[in-house]
């Protein structure tokens, strides 16, 4: 059986009452994976090469230094 089929079977099962909840689920999962853009991806490449910089701290925090510039 394949793994379709399998998913098919499984969706089967669900009461309809908890449809409800696996809807949004397996329409994200419908969705392609997205490319990253060209400039996306040299930003990877610079990080998996040793380069660019690495932040560690809160959200508040890392707002507040792309503020300060």
């Amino acid at each position: 059986m394949s793994n379709r089929d399998l998913a098919k079977n499984l969706i089967d099962q669900i009461p309809e009452g908890k449809l409800f909840y696996i809807i949004p689920y397996l329409q994200g999962a419908a969705v392609p994976d997205e490319t990253p853009n060209a400039e996306t991806m040299e930003a990877i490449a610079e990080l998996d090469n040793g380069g660019g910089e690495r932040f560690t701290g809160s959200s508040e925090d890392f707002l507040k230094m792309l503020a300060e510039g």
